[in-house]
């Protein structure tokens, strides 16, 4: 079975701070994030090499970023692929605050 006809879900995982795409109950990918305060700060998403090239990244990512607004939340896009997605979808322009010098502190402090 080619591993593109899989079923496809997308959880939090609040214990691990990320949320995970599973295919067919297997993790394909995440995407890490900490919280601070009423923003979700993203800082890594991957794909796992043998699901690459089917869209799960961006599936991950809309999911999450579906999830962020729904809990009330801001996203800041410390990750590349997050933020690059907050560029070309504009529907969820309104949820980003900006990367700053604060965040990326902040952030290094929290992955100690």
């Amino acid at each position: 079975m080619d591993e593109s006809d899989g079923i496809r879900s997308v959880q939090r995982v609040d214990a691990r701070h990320r949320y995970e795409i599973l295919v067919d109950g297997r993790r394909a990918g995440l995407a890490a994030y900490r919280d601070r305060g009423a923003q979700r700060v993203f800082f890594h998403t991957e794909v796992d090499d043998a699901f690459a090239g089917q869209g799960l990244g961006a599936e991950l990512v809309q999911s999450a970023l579906a999830d962020v607004r729904e809990s009330g939340k801001r996203v800041v896009p410390v990750c590349p692929y997050v933020a690059k997605f907050l560029k070309r979808h504009e529907e969820f322009a309104d949820l980003a605050d900006p990367v700053t010098p604060d965040v990326l502190s902040w952030l290094e402090d929290e992955l100690r």
